[in-house]
């Protein structure tokens, strides 16, 4: 079975429905993103998966057994990063991953040597500050150490990067990409660069409900045609013309470019097609070509799309 498996996965509170239907499959030592703006529903996902929260219809599995609410069993396979982990701020990390272990009931030689290996890992190895004093992405990478003390086989992180700086950022995700050959890392985000950045596949939900689930380049394919980027000698409108009767040109529009220099953009539904008329198509337009360039489409355009309800191209 893959590391995490739903069906139909509902959860309602009242008249509202948190998470509407979810069906879908993590595949084993993956980094799955499971994208979706703020209230979409991902901490209530990560709550059912865990077993945290009973759903109201609908089964889930996650490392081949049934997910049921409170089940020790499934403590001590999963680990678990908050969007905003809590500590006893009065104890050193050292101690605290002791204090981990031991919840966990680990052997003591295990849990000593455990705690060592992850306080290295990630870079708070030695640290005797209390962990009152420490940094938000220094409390972040000891939320990431202690959910992995129990050397889980699934590991969700809800929101794990949302609040930290661009160098706390870089380094929990490096930290996370050190994951994939050992575990099957679950991580909700809202934070579209992130998830471009380390995740194999990805879900994207809105309002409970799941959009598209894919590779990232599966979504650009699937979802936003390719644009050419074309900066021109002159004024571009005898060019604009003639793209009009182009069966593989969608939209070309005047624009101009960051370097104040005038030209076009076009929408094309045959990259390969376009790529071989336009430099003919430039010339019998009598303009001189100063930058043609194919832009690929950013996960940004396909979140755009799909959470604002546009149908795939």
């Amino acid at each position: 079975m893959p590391a995490i498996k739903c069906e139909n996965l509902t959860k309602i509170y009242g008249s509202r429905a948190a998470l509407d239907g979810l069906t879908l499959e993590v595949p084993e030592r993956s980094i799955f993103g499971f994208l979706g703006p703020n209230g979409a529903g991902k901490t209530t996902t990560i709550r059912l998966l865990m077993g945290m929260s009973r759903p109201s219809a609908g089964r889930a599995w996650v490392g081949g057994r049934e997910v049921v609410p409170d089940a020790p069993d499934m403590r001590r396979r999963t680990g678990y990063l908050p969007d905003v982990p809590n500590f006893y701020n009065w104890m050193t990390a050292a101690e605290f991953m002791q204090f981990v272990g031991e919840l966990h009931q680990m052997p003591p030689a295990e849990n000593r040597v455990r705690a060592a290996e992850l306080l290295d890992l990630v870079g708070l190895s030695g640290e005797k500050k209390r962990i009152g004093g420490y940094s938000r992405g220094m409390k972040q990478r000891l939320g990431l150490a202690q959910a992995l003390q129990n050397k889980p086989d699934v590991l969700f992180l809800d929101e794990p990067c949302s609040a930290l700086d661009p160098m706390g950022r870089r380094d929990v995700l490096n930290l996370i990409l050190h994951l994939r050959q050992t575990t099957t890392v679950f991580m909700s985000t809202h934070i579209l660069s992130d998830v471009e950045r380390v995740c194999d596949s990805l879900a994207i939900v809105d309002k409970g409900r799941l959009l598209a689930t894919s590779s990232v380049e599966e979504l650009r394919s699937r979802y936003v045609r390719s644009a050419f980027e074309i900066e021109l000698d002159a004024a571009p409108d005898a060019l604009a013309v003639s793209l009009q009767g182009q069966p593989w040109v969608v939209t070309a529009e005047k624009t101009e470019f960051s370097n104040r220099v005038s030209g076009l953009r076009v929408l094309a539904s045959d990259v390969d097609e376009a790529q071989r008329s336009l430099p003919r198509l430039i010339a019998e337009a009598g303009l001189g070509l100063a930058r043609l360039e194919l832009t690929m489409p950013s996960l940004e355009d396909i979140f755009v799309k799909l959470v604002s309800g546009e149908k795939s191209p």
